[in-house]
This record gives C-alpha cells, sequence and structure tokens, in this order.
C-alpha cells in the first residue's frame, strides 16, 4: 500500500497505510507498564506514589473483574472500596461493555452541538422514573460537575447567594463545590470562596437561623456523609425540607455516592417518608465505571427559570455533557440495577455484613461502632479500655489521630488483600463502599479477615504494631 494523496482520508476502520506508525496500546503497555510508579512521579501528582510507597499500597494490579483483582503473580484481592464509589456494578460488567462497544461501531453523529441525540432524552426518562416528582436533567461530566450546576440553578432561580452546607460535608473540590466542602483541610489556601455558610448535620435550629436572614438560596446535604459514614438523624431531611420552602429556599440533596442502589434504597433520601428534593446530584457509578458522567435532576420550573428564552439556551452547558458514550454507559448501568436486583441486593447484604461486624463490638475494645445502611458502612474505633491497649492507643493519637485505622487498613491489603480506606483524615473510621455485586462469599472473607486484624492488634505486637511505630515516625517527621 502506499501514502493517500494529500487532503484524502481512509474510510472508517481501515488498516493504517504504509508509512503511518499507528498506535499499538497492548505494545505500549508491554512496553512502559512497569513504569507506573516513576511516570507518575515525574509526570504527575509526585505525592501519590510517595504516600502508597509509605503505606505498602504501591501494588502491580494486571486485570480486574466484578469486585476483584489480580496481580502478576496471579494473587486476588477483595475490592471493598470501589473506586471510591464508582464501580458500583463491579469492574468490566458484560452489559456496559457491550453497550460501549455497540455505540462506538454506531458511529453516531455525536456532539454535534446543534441537533437532539436520542441517548440523552432515553437515560433522563429511566433516571426520571426513579424520582417522579422530578421532571429534567442535565447531564455534566462528574459528581462536582453535578453539584456546581445544582448551585447555580439554586442561586438563579431564587435570587439568593448564600447556600448552606453541613459540617464535615463533601460535595466536590472545584471552586463552587469547595465552598459547600465542610472539611478545612480542603478548603485551606483556595479562598476567596462563594459566600456559603456550614452548618451541624441535623441542626434544624441552625438551619432556621440562617434562612431567617432571608439571603438563603437552599441547603445542599448528603443523605448519609462519605466522611464517617454520619446519617442525617431520623426526620431531618423532611423538617429541614418544610422550613427551607417555608422561606422560599431549595433542598439540594447530593447523591454522588449514595445514590444508585448504594444503600438500599435507589436514592438515599428515599429512606426517610415525604422528602422530595428540588434538585438530585448523581454520579460515580452512572459511569458503569467507564466513561464521565454525572446528572443534576431537578424540578421544571427551576430548569425553565434558567432556560428562560432562546437567548439563555447554552447559558449553561458542558462540552463532553450527554456524550453518547457516557449516555450508553448511564442506560446499561440502571438496566443492569434493574434486572439484577441490585437495589434489594445491597440493603441484604450490607445489613449481613454489619450484623456480623456489629457482633464483634463487645469482643474487641478498639471497636466502638458499626454503622451505615445498605452496602456504605463505616467501623469506627475508639479508646480501648484496658491500659495496657489504652497507652498504645494514646501514643498513635498523639502523633496523628486515624494512624489506628490506618494500622488496620494495611493489614487486610497487605495481609489478607482486600482493598479498604479510612473515611477521612484525622479518623478513626474505616469506610466500605464496595460494588454492589457481591455477596455472603465476599462478607465471609472480609469479616474473617478483621477478625484476624483485630485479633492482632489486641495482642499488642507483631507486624502491624512495628508498622505503627513507622507511622507515627512519619507523621512527626510532617509536623
Amino acid at each position: 500500500m502506499t501514502d493517500l494523496p494529500t487532503g484524502v482520508e481512509a474510510a472508517p476502520g481501515a488498516a493504517p497505510t504504509a508509512g503511518t506508525k499507528g498506535f499499538d496500546l497492548a505494545a505500549l503497555l508491554a512496553e512502559r507498564g512497569a513504569e507506573r510508579y516513576e511516570l507518575h512521579a515525574r509526570h504527575l501528582n509526585h505525592q501519590l506514589p510517595r504516600m502508597l510507597h509509605t503505606i505498602g499500597f504501591d501494588k502491580t494490579y494486571e486485570r480486574a473483574e466484578g469486585a476483584y483483582f489480580w496481580d502478576a503473580d496471579g494473587n486476588d484481592y477483595l475490592d471493598m472500596l470501589a473506586g471510591f464509589g464508582v464501580m458500583g456494578l463491579g469492574r468490566h460488567h458484560p452489559v456496559v461493555r457491550k453497550a460501549l462497544h455497540d455505540v462506538l461501531d454506531a458511529s453516531l453523529a455525536d456532539l454535534t452541538r446543534f441537533d437532539c441525540q436520542p441517548l440523552p432524552g432515553l437515560l433522563a426518562e429511566r433516571l426520571l422514573a426513579h424520582t417522579p416528582h422530578l421532571h429534567r436533567v442535565f447531564f455534566s461530566n462528574s459528581g462536582t460537575e453535578a453539584v456546581e450546576t445544582a448551585l447555580k440553578f439554586a442561586r438563579y432561580a431564587t435570587g439568593r447567594p448564600r447556600v448552606l452546607y453541613c459540617v464535615h460535608a463533601f460535595h466536590g473540590l472545584t471552586c463552587g463545590s469547595l465552598s459547600v466542602n465542610g472539611e478545612s483541610g480542603f478548603r485551606d489556601g483556595f479562598a476567596p470562596l462563594l459566600p456559603d455558610t456550614a452548618v451541624p448535620l441535623g441542626d434544624l435550629a441552625a438551619v432556621e437561623r440562617e434562612l431567617a436572614r432571608g439571603d438563603v438560596a437552599a441547603l445542599v446535604v448528603e443523605p448519609i456523609q462519605g466522611k464517617g459514614v454520619h446519617a442525617a438523624p431520623p426526620g431531618f431531611l423532611r423538617a429541614a425540607q418544610e422550613l427551607l420552602h417555608r422561606h422560599k429556599a431549595l433542598l439540594i440533596v447530593d447523591e454522588v455516592q449514595t445514590g444508585l442502589g448504594r444503600t438500599g434504597d435507589f436514592y438515599a433520601y428515599q429512606h426517610e417518608e415525604g422528602v422530595e428534593p428540588d434538585l438530585v446530584c448523581v454520579a460515580k457509578a452512572l459511569s458503569g465505571g467507564y466513561v464521565p458522567v454525572g446528572a443534576t435532576v431537578g424540578k421544571d420550573w427551576i430548569f425553565k427559570k434558567v432556560y428562560s428564552s432562546m437567548d439563555r439556551v447554552l447559558v449553561h452547558s458542558a462540552s463532553f455533557g450527554s456524550n453518547a458514550q457516557a449516555m450508553a454507559a448511564g442506560l446499561a448501568v440502571l438496566s443492569v440495577i434493574e434486572d439484577e436486583g441490585l437495589v434489594a441486593r445491597a440493603r441484604a447484604t450490607g445489613e449481613l455484613l454489619r450484623s456480623r461486624l456489629g457482633a464483634l463490638v463487645d469482643r474487641y475494645e478498639f471497636l466502638h461502632e458499626v454503622r451505615g445502611r445498605g452496602l456504605m458502612t463505616g467501623i469506627e474505633f475508639g479508646r480501648p479500655d484496658s491500659l495496657r491497649l489504652r497507652s498504645r492507643w494514646s501514643v498513635l493519637q498523639a502523633a496523628r489521630k486515624g494512624l489506628f485505622a490506618q494500622m488496620v487498613v494495611v493489614p487486610l491489603l497487605q495481609k489478607h488483600r482486600i482493598l479498604t480506606q479510612v473515611s477521612g483524615d484525622h479518623l478513626e473510621v474505616i469506610k466500605l463502599i464496595p460494588p454492589l455485586t457481591i455477596g455472603e462469599r465476599e462478607v465471609d472473607r472480609f469479616v474473617t479477615a478483621f477478625t484476624a486484624v483485630m485479633d492482632e492488634a489486641h495482642a499488642g505486637g507483631g507486624l502491624m504494631w512495628d508498622f505503627g511505630k513507622t507511622l507515627v515516625k512519619q507523621a512527626v517527621a510532617n509536623r
């Protein structure tokens, strides 16, 4: 074959012509894959590989499927983190894979910007079927964008500048979402932010006090906070909703992590009767783990006020929002959730997991509480009663709060090949948010491993406490 004349393009799907190099992904990974940590250190966030090396999380995973990873030696690792909730269906679900192959093979005229493709409308229709009191959807590319959209829409619809949020909230890290982030560690150094105000989760008096000032557009709240896995107190969401509406303000519910079945209801707010948010934010699991997608679901009057005329048709948009691959992934995800009964499965498996773990609270002094809903579980550690263990706990706390939880997370991975996370900086809480597809086998594996780690912790010696000394030295050195 010879090179094509200038200005002449090969037919879609044609093989590269002579003189072109082409692109071979498998060859590139085979040649350079072993450099993964060096490449990150050199070109990306240099603290990430440093942190992973320090805690022994610098693994080399070769492949993944469902709730498991495998390393180069064929060892399996149980994923109880699900990519911070992105992998709600586990990795590489065959229905989502097929949908993406199909949409690529269809060669759709995607993102022309001046037409109306069917997939966004179809996905919106499927989402709205789960939220019958809401009417319209805006598609973006991530959870923080979904929150940004809700903030903008609430401010415009109400004509007010201020949004209330909860202490310890997490709604994203772009500047608008950061303004409603309840942790100073994320906010420090990025001021000035938007004029927003924190209230304690569940504090209706604080909400009412702020509403009385007359400048509040909305309250944004996670039904269960990701940081620490703290649920809103029973009745809070409905009472807050009534207060907000009385003052002509809106309720925004952030379901980016809790939505799509995670908590044993399709949305976590549905656990409380009578709650009908004005705007709901979703993302993460809607992607199927493949194509970033976010969605802001809202009431008809809010959308019509924002898009009030043809002059305002693009007043809020996203260049890659509603792209065909993301919409196909979202449609496939909703189909799998419904076909495989994953909402009910998450509820049942989560109850089994927490009952098994809860039975250990009286057995171990370090273990203080197991809480959560569905497949969103928090395991909290606290000060033991016995003098011997209490002295060890005090040394860790003096160096840095959260080190004991990290001491549990590390042997879960190193000894038992189970991936978990500490639920937030300076917290003695482990958060479990596994794929919704796990079952009794995975519960057994986790509880067995966790019991072994707790036995070692209470024995007061061994590699776990040696690692604790390393963490203490690192924490002191970083002061």
